[in-house]
């Protein structure tokens, strides 16, 4: 296993640290939670180890689906080895039913199905608060190239039915999810940051109870056991076929 070296930055929810080899880096999953832009910070017991298990079986599959991603390994409960990657500055957001922002912006009926599904694309910077991008925009700026882009949308397309799917099969229903992506050396683009309750707006079809970030967000309880519910239904089910 590659040792841990620099530390390279610290996120909302990580740390990333250089090796000792080049092309790969080292990311510490964090007990932080965050939300309203960093506004609202608080440290959840296991929350990290939550996120990093999710992340790995999700990357693990996606991966055996033919997407390509930047993991590469789970070591120990809070760490994910990845292939280091340039990444695009932008956050890709997929709305398979309507909620958020989107309800109060457009003035529609919370969880209204969106078909086809709405593709979005931010800057990916605090400091101006992730604002919304169009795609002339990011080209204009030179962000991405309409080739990257097109492929972005190819992969998301494709990653969005897997895990629509996979979540259906245990009863939750993908709402809405944000996704990054990068290049590697050779010019690879690559599926990478995590994926987990942070990124994902889950809700149970039994219920109608929020699975992820937003019982944080909304201060509805506690929500180490709200992870732990979705990383249970996922192990206990194996990978859906797409």
């Amino acid at each position: 296993m590659v040792k841990k070296t620099t530390l390279l930055y610290t996120g909302k929810a990580k740390q990333v640290f250089a090796t000792e080899d080049p092309d790969v880096l080292w990311m510490a999953y964090t007990n932080q939670a965050t939300a309203l832009n960093g506004e609202k910070k608080a440290q959840i017991d296991h929350k990290g180890e939550l996120n990093r298990a999710i992340s790995t079986l999700l990357f693990k599959e996606l991966s055996a689906a033919g997407i390509p991603t930047h993991y590469i390994d789970s070591p120990d409960a809070t760490t994910m080895i990845v292939k280091k990657a340039t990444m695009l500055p932008l956050e890709v957001v997929v709305r398979n039913y309507a909620s958020g922002h989107f309800v109060t912006k457009f003035n529609v009926k919370p969880m209204m199905k969106l078909d086809p599904p709405i593709h979005e694309y931010y800057y990916k910077s605090d400091e101006l608060g992730d604002p919304f991008m169009n795609e002339a925009q990011i080209f204009a700026l030179h962000e991405a190239t309409p080739e990257q882009l097109r492929e972005v949308r190819s992969l998301t397309d494709r990653i969005n039915a897997y895990l629509t799917k996979r979540f259906n099969e245990v009863g939750i229903t993908l709402v809405d999810f944000k996704l990054e992506y990068g290049t590697l050396k050779d010019g690879t683009l690559v599926l990478a940051d995590e994926l987990s309750p942070d990124n994902f707006r889950l809700v149970d079809q039994q219920t109608g109870a929020s699975l992820d970030k937003d019982v944080f967000r909304q201060n509805r309880g506690p929500l180490t056991p709200v992870y732990q519910e979705v990383l249970n239904r996922l192990q206990e089910k194996g990978a859906a076929h797409v």
